[in-house]
């Protein structure tokens, strides 16, 4: 097996843009994606929770795949396609679909979420989709959603299935699991964190890198924080990382991706802030703050 995994650096798990009257609004997307990509992501995620995943149909599933698959192309870089569901059979179809399709390099797949069906079932059930779903794949370690915690040891069996790439570690804390994961990395496994506002310290131990929402709003700076930690710029990775920490904290002071939909609306780099039911839009306050924040060095590529 090759010792460096197949993902590193940023990951930016793009928003996907409405309209007013909540249509899919692809040119923003195909925007989003470029923008995201020229200010220095390593690759993108599509259809994970940031895109409000599970409101969209089938259709606009397959356009937000569509959009951000030509943007990888046009970039060569990587795309990480969401895959969430409890049922394990309706996975392995999902991921022969977009094994199928092409240019999807790895399919975002959480623990069974709602059901809970322990570590061995959880382990049954990824064995059942690297065996049978023809896509690499990365775990989506986030029990505050899914309700299933992963201990080190069940996450070290998982990074030793064949097709198991790596795992987006969102676990809220850093705690004695993240040390013995990050302590005693597995060749070719990516630990991906997960969790924006800890992203410093979490590749300061030695994550590879991230899945970070907040990096729709200021790429570059995010790229940048982990490339630094990376090169051993330890101390202006600290200041930087402490700053986006508080950018981090303000996006996700409501229901994500609300007040990050607020900012890149408040930048004119979407239609409108507008979210699908459950979600409602963000106030205006909470979004007033947060783009102060990310106007402080925000270096997108947008025009100006």
């Amino acid at each position: 097996m090759n010792p460096d995994p197949l993902f590193n650096g940023l990951y930016v798990p793009l928003v996907t843009p409405f309209t007013t009257d909540l249509r899919l609004a692809p040119d923003a997307l195909a925007r989003l994606a470029d923008e995201a990509l020229s200010g220095g992501a390593s690759g993108l995620v599509a259809l994970g929770t940031t895109a409000e995943s599970a409101a969209l149909t089938a259709e606009e599933k397959q356009s937000v795949v569509r959009i951000c698959s030509a943007a990888c192309r046009a970039h060569g870089a990587p795309l990480i396609v969401g895959v969430g569901t409890s049922d394990t059979a309706t996975a392995i179809t999902s991921l022969r679909e977009l094994a199928a399709a092409g240019d999807v390099a790895a399919a975002l797949v959480p623990a069974p979420p709602y059901i809970r069906p322990g570590e061995a079932g959880t382990l049954a059930h990824f064995t059942a989709l690297a065996e049978h779903g023809g896509m690499p794949l990365i775990v989506y370690d986030i029990p505050y959603r899914t309700g299933q915690t992963l201990s080190a040891g069940t996450i070290a069996e998982l990074s030793s299935l064949p097709g198991v790439v790596g795992i987006k570690h969102a676990t809220g804390v850093i705690d004695a699991t993240t040390v013995e994961l990050l302590g005693a990395p597995q060749p070719g496994f990516a630990v991906l964190g997960g969790d924006d506002v800890v992203i410093s310290p979490l590749v300061a131990a030695g994550a590879h890198g991230g899945i970070v929402a907040s990096a729709n709003v200021r790429t570059a700076d995010y790229a940048e924080l982990i490339s630094l930690w990376h090169r051993g710029s330890a101390a202006t990775a600290r200041r930087l990382g402490a700053e986006l920490a508080r950018l981090s904290g303000a996006l996700f002071a409501e229901p994500n991706p609300t007040v990050i939909k607020g900012v890149l609306h408040a930048q004119e780099r979407i239609p409108s802030p507008a979210v699908r039911l459950p979600l409602l839009t963000a106030s205006t306050s909470t979004v007033r703050r947060a783009a102060l924040l990310a106007g402080s060095r925000a270096r997108h590529a947008s025009p100006a």
